[in-house]
């Protein structure tokens, strides 16, 4: 069975498709529209009862949510990440579920403010979600500047593009300039991204999601 990738060009999926390239795995690519109602389809529903993206068709089943999307790849075909044995294995799954469960939720509350706390208080929230992320992302910075760690590398790439499509995002997609992230502060994050964006797989993505030519550390603006 060829591996399904449900898909909206530089959607949260753009970090599978990454993956996918970096593995050299065939799959294919199933294109999703939220304007047509794609996400409510019975069909897709079936494949991810929350009717959200990520989202992969596998020989085990449909599998959903990034970080979880990410592990399975890493088992069945190894490369992203520390494998079962490595002994960075542990440090590796804190930081991947960091990613996961709080920069990924506070870029979301940056560039959808309105979701978590309404539209009168949406720019207060995005004002703390950047303050957070700026947090978020020192922490980041502490970890390459002391540890320097193989699975922030292109050698396991698996965290650095999920990190650069979310820093991505927040980079460009916060409506006000002024609460936009920046890597200037950051800049050993800074090198692991840049490194990261021009990876062959990654130079692949970029070109067929229309990301730009350096889609983690200068980001065009993005629809």
């Amino acid at each position: 069975m060829t591996l399904t990738l449900y898909h909206i060009p530089d959607w949260a999926s753009s970090i599978i498709r990454l993956a996918l390239e970096e593995l050299g795995q065939p799959y294919q690519i199933k294109p999703m529209d939220w304007d047509a109602g794609d996400f409510d389809a019975p069909a897709f529903r079936l494949v991810n009862p929350l009717g959200l993206i990520p989202a992969l068709g596998t020989p085990d089943g449909p599998i959903f949510e990034t970080a979880a999307i990410i592990l399975w790849l890493n088992a069945r075909y190894e490369g992203l990440a520390p494998g079962l044995q490595e002994p960075e294995r542990a440090a590796f799954l804190s930081w991947l579920m960091f990613v996961s469960n709080t920069v990924h939720p506070t870029v979301m509350a940056m560039i959808h403010p309105d979701r978590p706390a309404g539209p009168a208080a949406a720019d207060q929230m995005a004002r703390m979600a950047l303050d957070s992320l700026n947090e978020q992302a020192a922490h980041l910075e502490t970890l390459i500047t002391t540890r320097a760690p193989r699975w922030l590398t292109t050698a396991q790439p698996a965290l650095g593009h999920y990190l650069g499509i979310l820093l991505r995002w927040a980079a460009c997609l916060p409506q006000d300039p002024a609460l936009r992230f920046s890597l200037a502060p950051f800049p050993a994050l800074h090198a692991v991204l840049a490194a990261q964006e021009q990876s062959p797989a990654a130079c692949r993505v970029a070109q067929t999601d229309d990301l730009g030519p350096t889609p983690f550390t200068s980001p065009g603006i993005s629809e």
